[in-house]
């Protein structure tokens, strides 16, 4: 067996981050840019009005203080007008400022009589409500930089800014194989010796939480040939393999052996942990294989500290698992050896682990915002001792 710490640093160290690819803004939520994109148009692309009103020029308009109105511009509008001395024209929010004119005041604080404007703002000044042309960013500067984070502000702006397409570490695609003959799909009637099957679901849940969606599901029962046959075809098409169950040493733990028919590189079996002890990790060339226990609790627990670092490096996304110190709220005792991640509450101040910390159980799971991390050489820890947590994605 090997420790957290090192099945953590095997793991990082064979997984390397997937080639980019280019993809619509619309499909790039989330991702991660692979290159510096640069503006292809000035924002705004000429100067602009910020509201609806009249454009005039400053200037004159001290001089005269009444102007004449000879003209309208709506946003959108081709029409280039000649701005005469001494005059306005009407214009609208996103409008073109016309050549001669410097300044836009709010229809609000003007009236109007026999086509002559009068301003009645004592706060205005030269350039009011007129939004320069690059004001935002000029064509060519850059927008972002490489690995920022493709939030939906930032697909935005890079639209605005002439762009319809992006160089993105994309999301791996993820196959999820799940074994056992006691297993049937909820909402179907259970047969003596079945048990409702939640791995698929509480997996497919948390990947689409993290916005990955590239998952093919497959069902097998406890046959070696079957489940090499499910294996081989997922490492055909898929970066990242999850099975649950059949990992473990009994008669009918075959993904052991499916996993060495095809060609899988084995680089460990059995972490120093609990939940999850006997959690297998492999490679076939770039593809990366976890061998999940079947218990519901072990299931998740491995899938937040062990794929999702996996799953961070193949995107070069930073994702999920905030850890933090904090202390806990009662007592804790168990024997040295193994490491705990015990399903927890965190209430901002204090750590409290949930009763209910077998494998099998996952109401406890259902209740917990955290996982603490009690570490395999500690027997006893005190109420107030401080001990990483790691929060869970809400």
């Amino acid at each position: 067996m090997v420790c957290v710490t090192e099945a953590k640093k095997i793991i990082r160290e064979n997984t390397d981050t997937l080639s980019p690819v280019k993809l619509s803004l619309t499909e790039s939520m989330g991702l991660i840019l692979a290159d510096n994109v640069f503006a292809v148009s000035a924002v705004p692309p000429f100067r602009q009005s910020s509201m609806d009103g009249y454009a005039f020029s400053f200037n004159e308009w001290q001089l005269q203080k009444k102007l004449k109105i000879t003209g309208e511009i709506a946003a959108g509008s081709k029409e280039t007008i000649a701005l005469p001395p001494g005059s306005a024209v009407r214009i609208f929010t996103g409008a073109a400022v016309p050549p001669g004119a410097d300044t836009v005041v709010m229809q609000e604080k003007v009236t109007t009589q026999n086509d002559e404007l009068a301003i009645h703002d004592e706060n205005l000044v030269a350039g009011t409500n007129v939004r320069e042309k690059g004001s935002e960013i000029q064509a060519g500067s850059l927008a972002l930089e490489k690995d920022s984070v493709l939030s939906p502000a930032a697909i935005g702006f890079l639209a605005s800014v002439g762009h319809a397409e992006v160089n993105v570490y994309p999301n791996p695609s993820i196959s999820i194989i799940i074994t056992g003959n006691e297993l049937q799909k909820p909402g179907n009637p259970l047969q003596h010796g079945q048990i409702y099957e939640s791995n698929s679901v509480a997996l497919i849940s948390v990947l689409h939480q993290l916005n990955f969606n590239k998952i093919e599901i497959v069902r097998v029962t406890d046959k070696p040939e079957l489940i090499t046959g499910v294996l081989k075809n997922a490492l055909q098409k898929s970066d990242v393999v999850m099975l649950t169950g059949g990992i473990s040493v009994g008669d009918y733990d075959f993904v052991l052996q499916a996993a060495t028919a095809c060609g899988v590189q084995k680089l460990f079996h059995k972490i120093k942990q609990r939940p999850g002890k006997p959690l297998y990790f492999g490679k076939k060339e770039a593809r990366l294989v976890f061998g999940l226990p079947g218990n519901p609790a072990s299931v998740l627990t491995c899938f937040y500290e062990y794929v999702i670092p996996a799953l961070e490096k193949l995107s070069r996304r930073k994702l999920i698992l905030q850890t933090i110190r904090a202390p806990l709220s009662k007592p804790f005792q168990k024997a040295a050896g193994l490491t705990h991640f015990l399903k927890g509450r965190y209430d901002g101040q204090t750590a409290t682990p949930l009763d209910a910390q077998e494998s099998f159980r996952l109401s406890s799971f259902a209740r917990s915002n955290c996982l603490i991390q009690i570490n395999e050489e500690v027997t006893k820890c005190i109420e107030g001792e401080l001990v990483d947590v790691h929060l869970l994605p809400g």
